[in-house]
């Protein structure tokens, strides 16, 4: 009920979401200011509170509920009457603890265009000063130790503002208003610049405070094809030019990373579309705060080293997301890029975690950086960068990480707290509490003792923050996986086991805010099968309390276990054998680069089931497939194949192969038909182009066939589909009109990755219910 407009009234306002470090309390300040109303706001453990009085007060709860800052995501705002007390100004106050209660933390958020223009302006005291931020952009998550969100409470607290910024922090009328890492050159945070040959941090520098110098001769490294490890938000990138052939292969060598695509960070928009094909999602998700990685259609030209991305159609771009990423292409956003893009990759070896501190940078990778740009402002939290993709104009999130964690997802329903430990590759944790998922970032591949290091420090951290004492943990049932053995030695009591699959097809309806019953495909390379094989082409007919796999590829057998997967021409000699039999052909192109002793010893164990496991994985076929094309028989990167595959698929070709179902419970997806029939068309000579489309659209339609088995004998028509297989948008965007064609209603991930990075939502909700369930 509305105020009436002369009417003095009171209220409580308490606003939960993400509201500080976002300028939320300064914009409190000013509307309440601007509406003549008088009271005050400040930071609590929970959120912001406000005690509101005057006659607008309906006025400020639309503006604050319709137009909040920029960065705040309101969830709920909490309104209650308060006796009149007839007070006078409005004020902010100091932050207040809780116990027990949280408050959302801010994702950091890319620089915004006015502090550019600030930094690019001559005439502006923050001229080429590479940590110029506002309340609208700058470093939140990786900076912050503890809530409420204040300076004192971040790892700025050591630099005491000058008093030029203490006024803007205190003007009301500034942009910078209570903007907490607020600096300048006098007060702020260094950069040095250092040789990797130097023997410790004692060469680095921190009292020039003019960085311009050292950026304008870190320029002039990169164009001297020098490698520079450059410190950002989250941890180091390694840079250097991406049109230096010998740059990039130098870089690669350095870092052992032979084959996987770079990531590019190019100035602006414009020069982005000089290299990729844009939609208008693609510009919205490279413009967003968030500044991820946008997987993007690359177009011909572009000046680029052949090597970045060697037999993928696709370039990962980003733009600039702090000062000193800007300053690297230019001193000001008037004069000339100095470049058409940078690799700019994970400061780290391959599999380790990203480099934070100057001295684990110069240990760690003073055998890959010729030169070292450092800072002297710590980071607290490391956090990679964020991946995405767009589909049906639409955001895929591929890799959830800086800018979007530590950003929770409503669940929409009250959650017991649980911790959820993830899988072994892609590896991501949950915690849950209230009606929230709090997802980690991105922790890596479970391998090393530096990545286990960082799960451990990241779940310290994000329980700290978000208040969570997990009652239950939830983990993979597969025995060799790390986070499994981290979670059966936790001292968490209640402990539930989820099936690989059964986790990827909740985590889709989780995000999807599905309930009840659907049909769920899972396609990926490996999860481990209640039966004990290894599963990964899989239809499932499942809720939340449990799943019936209803039918799955038919396995095959899997030569050597990892080595498999290292060497997909392995899973091309099983698929073979298992579609000929003992009438293998013979002199396939795809083998003749391969020991031959090394080919008749997997035929020995693939004839004898030597050192073999059954697998129903739809990633070791798209392996095998790929290998016999001739497009990887090695592997050197997860999804190489895959990846080289989906490349070469060629537009505008619809035709099929065949396949069969064969009847029973469950179905089997039987694919020997498809073999055979690519064996013939590559002795014929058809382009690889043309033989991968077809294998694309097989395989759509056999998901198809089998759907609408399922759904027609199980009365269900919601599908949701999940797995790593479904990254590559040939195979989803066919499945997706396949599936609509026969009358499914389609569910697809977005806001956390369908590959193993959004298996811990899965685990974590089936945890819940089970808890709900009484087990």
């Amino acid at each position: 009920m509305k105020d009436p407009p002369s009417a003095e009234r009171r209220r409580h306002v308490h606003v939960r979401g993400i509201v500080q470090g976002v300028g939320f309390r300064p914009f409190v300040y000013n509307l309440a200011r601007s509406l003549r109303l008088t009271g005050f706001v400040f930071n609590s453990s929970s959120g912001v509170t406000i005690e509101i009085e005057g006659a607008a007060i309906e006025q400020f709860l639309h503006t604050l509920k319709h137009d909040p800052p920029p960065l705040a995501e309101i969830t709920e705002i909490t309104v209650s009457e308060m006796a009149v007390l007839g007070s006078v100004g409005f004020s902010i106050l100091g932050s207040r603890e809780e116990a027990g209660e949280f408050a959302l933390v801010p994702p950091d958020a890319g620089t915004c265009d006015a502090c550019w223009r600030d930094f690019g302006d001559p005439a502006n005291r923050r001229f080429g000063y590479p940590f110029t931020n506002c309340t609208h952009c700058g470093p939140r998550y990786t900076i912050l130790r503890d809530l409420p969100y204040d300076r004192a409470t971040t790892t700025m607290s050591s630099f005491r503002m000058c008093g030029d910024c203490q006024a803007e922090y205190e003007d009301p009328g500034n942009r910078r208003f209570h903007a907490q890492p607020n600096a300048c050159a006098v007060c702020g945070p260094s950069l040095a610049l250092v040789e990797s040959n130097s023997e410790s941090l004692t060469a680095a520098s921190w009292a020039t405070k003019d960085s311009l110098p050292i950026i304008r001769q870190a320029r002039m490294l990169l164009g001297q094809g020098k490698i520079l490890a450059v410190k950002g938000l989250g941890g180091f990138l390694l840079a250097c030019d991406a049109s230096n052939d010998t740059a990039v292969e130098e870089l690669r060598k350095r870092k052992r990373r032979p084959h996987k695509p770079f990531a590019l960070m190019v100035r602006d928009l414009a020069a982005a579309k000089r290299l990729c094909r844009l939609s208008a999602q693609d510009e919205t998700s490279l413009l967003h705060p968030r500044r991820p990685i946008v997987v993007l259609p690359r177009v011909a030209g572009g000046g680029l080293s052949t090597t970045i991305a060697p037999g993928d159609n696709t370039l990962g771009i980003m733009l600039p997301y702090t000062p000193l990423h800007y300053l690297l292409f230019s001193d000001s956003p008037e004069m000339e890029s100095a470049w058409a893009a940078l690799v700019m990759t994970s400061g780290n070896l391959s599999e380790e975690p990203i480099v934070v501190s100057n001295q684990e940078a110069i240990e760690r990778l003073g055998a890959v950086a010729d030169w070292f740009v450092l800072h002297n402002r710590d980071i607290a939290t490391r956090v990679d960068d964020s991946v995405v993709r767009t589909f049906e104009g639409h955001e895929r999130v591929l890799r959830r990480s800086r800018g979007f964690v530590p950003q929770t997802i409503d669940l929409g329903d009250a959650m017991e707290e649980v911790l959820a430990f993830g899988g072994e590759l892609k590896n991501t944790f949950c915690l849950t509490k209230g009606r929230y998922a709090i997802l980690s970032q991105h922790i890596g591949d479970l391998e090393n003792l530096e990545t286990m290091q960082f799960f451990e420090e990241t779940l310290a951290g994000l329980q700290h923050l978000f208040r969570v004492a997990p009652r239950a943990a939830a983990y993979d049932l597969h025995p060799g996986y790390m986070s499994t053995r981290m979670a059966l030695a936790s001292s968490i009591e209640r402990k539930f086991g989820v099936q690989h699959h059964h986790a990827h097809i909740a985590s889709c309806m989780a995000e999807n805010h599905l309930h009840g019953r659907v049909l769920g495909v899972a396609l990926d390379g490996t999860g481990f099968g209640t039966d004990g094989k290894i599963w990964g082409g899989e239809f499932l007919v499942a809720d939340f309390a449990g799943f019936t796999r209803r039918a799955h590829l038919r396995n095959v057998l899997l030569p050597g276990g990892d080595a498999a997967v290292r060497q997909p021409w392995r899973m091309a000699r099983s698929y073979l054998r298992d579609s000929f039999g003992g009438k293998m052909p013979e002199n396939l192109r795809c083998f003749q680069g391969i020991d031959g002793k090394q080919v008749a010893l997997v035929d020995t164990m693939l004839a004898r089931r030597i050192q073999t496991v059954e697998t129903s994985s739809c990633g070791r076929l798209f392996d095998a497939v790929a290998a016999l094309l001739g497009l990887a028989s090695e592997a050197t990167f997860e999804g190489h194949a895959a990846i080289a595959l989906e490349a070469a698929a060629e537009a505008g070709v619809h035709t099929l192969y065949g396949f069969e179902i064969e009847r029973g419970d469950p179905l089997l997806l039987d694919f020997r038909p498809l073999i055979v029939a690519i064996v013939n068309d590559l002795c014929a000579g058809r382009g690889v182009g043309e033989i991968s489309a077809c294998f694309h659209n097989t395989l759509s339609a056999a998901i198809g066939e089998v759907c609408s088995s399922i759904g027609a004998s199980e009365g269900l028509n919601r599908i949701c589909l999940s797995g790593g297989s479904f990254q590559n948008l040939y195979l989803l965007g066919r499945t997706v009109v396949e599936l609509r064609r026969r009358g499914f209603d389609v569910f697809l991930h977005a806001k956390v990755p369908a590959n193993d990075g959004g298996l811990c939502l899965g685990q974590a909700m089936v945890a819940n219910e089970r808890l709900r369930r009484g087990e």
